[in-house]
């Protein structure tokens, strides 16, 4: 039996079963905004005591994903391509000037990313799908200003685009985080060629890292090997559609396996996470993975689902409005309606939290509250989890 690789903490895998919650009452909220109906708010029994689910916003088209502007409100992308800024009084504006996305399959506007010095530079970043040469597709990442006005985007330009294109319109990962140097991490989708993510000479199945400029960093993993391309972290993925770094600096992922075998993982540099060679899932049409669960050279799983959680969105708490979920991870579920709560040092799944408004989660973050915010495409909208008290 091959060892894996040592990492900075003792983590155990554990397969996970399905966590069955009962589903709460419906919190209906008609239109844009938010009424006397919002009121209605669903609570949740967890570990820390009782939650209590709040809606912040409604009436919006297959969100994506959220960020918090410092001067209040918070901006959502929808995938077709709208960016929207919603105000304190969930009223919904949309913002012009953003890229033009090819709003195909699963591909379209996907992800945003607000970074720590957003305040300076009013810089914000979008990750979509675009269109290349001969009308293929993949993952590009866009940098632009949200103007003083908070109408729309100035001086955008695109910084990375994975190449090469390919067809269809499947798997295009797309999470990015700002690591604690401020380098920029993205994951890219194999795009529904598996093999194409155990081959460095394209970006599928990977993550990269690069200068906020969209710049190899001169320390990556790979720079100067021939056949690799520089930008790439990390390999073997199938689609990461999770992403967070934790207070300690530490780079979480979840990923879609196949049929059963949905991932967390700790993301570390130059490290071979196995996909399609090994897997804890089998192939959509039963076929086992070709060398099991291991194989040498290639990282298992920390923890993984099984039926599949199909996990999208992923927070790494910090804050204080729940002291006993400090350090945990909350990642969104795309198949079983709820947000699973993870202490990754024993690689256990602590909570459940699962409501009426929990349909098809598509990202988690942390507010600037300390509150557990969600965006659900089954209702629609943005909510948060505070404390039921």
């Amino acid at each position: 039996m091959t060892a894996r690789p040592l990492h900075p903490v003792d983590l155990r895998r554990r397969r996970l079963p399905l966590a069955a919650f009962g589903l709460a009452l419906a919190l209906a909220v008609p239109g844009s905004l938010l009424t006397s109906e919002a009121a209605r708010a669903d609570t949740i029994e967890t570990s820390v005591g009782e939650v209590r689910v709040e809606a912040m916003a409604t009436g919006l088209t297959e969100p994506w994903a959220i960020g918090f502007l410092p001067e209040g409100g918070f901006l959502v992308t929808e995938r077709g391509g709208r960016l929207l800024r919603v105000d304190e009084a969930a009223d919904r504006h949309q913002v012009s000037g953003v890229p033009r996305v090819a709003a195909t399959g699963q591909g379209g506007l996907l992800d945003l990313m607000i970074p720590r010095d957003f305040a300076q530079t009013r810089e914000l970043f979008l990750t979509f799908a675009e269109t290349r040469p001969g009308g293929l597709l993949n993952t590009s990442l866009a940098v632009g200003r949200l103007s003083e006005d908070l109408t729309r985007l100035d001086d955008v330009r695109v910084i990375f685009r994975a190449m090469p294109g390919f067809g269809g319109g499947r798997h295009f990962g797309s999470r990015v985080a700002e690591g604690p140097e401020g380098h920029l991490f993205m994951t890219l989708g194999d795009r529904g060629s598996d093999t194409t993510s155990q081959d460095r000479s394209n970006h599928n199945g990977t993550v990269v890292r690069l200068n906020r400029d969209g710049s190899v960093p001169g320390d990556n993993p790979f720079v100067g090997q021939e056949g690799v391309l520089p930008e790439i972290w990390s390999w073997g993925h199938r689609n990461a559609q999770g992403l967070a770094f934790d207070a300690d600096g530490r780079l979480w992922s979840t990923e879609h396996g196949p049929r059963g075998g949905d991932e967390l993982n700790l993301v570390e540099p130059g490290l071979n996470y196995g996909w399609p060679v090994i897997g804890e899932g089998v192939h959509y049409s039963g076929r086992p993975m070709p060398e099991g669960r291991e194989a040498e050279g290639m990282i298992r799983p920390l923890m993984d689902w099984s039926p599949a959680l199909a996990p999208s969105g992923l927070a790494a708490y910090s804050g204080t409005l729940f002291p006993g979920w400090q350090g945990h991870l909350f990642a969104g579920s795309l198949q079983q309606d709820r947000i699973a709560v993870i202490d990754p040092d024993r690689a256990v799944e602590v909570d459940s939290l699962q409501a009426a408004q929990t349909g098809r989660i598509r990202d988690v973050r942390e507010g600037p509250e300390g509150a557990i915010w969600f965006l659900s495409i089954h209702e629609g909208g943005a909510f948060r989890i505070v404390p039921a008290e």
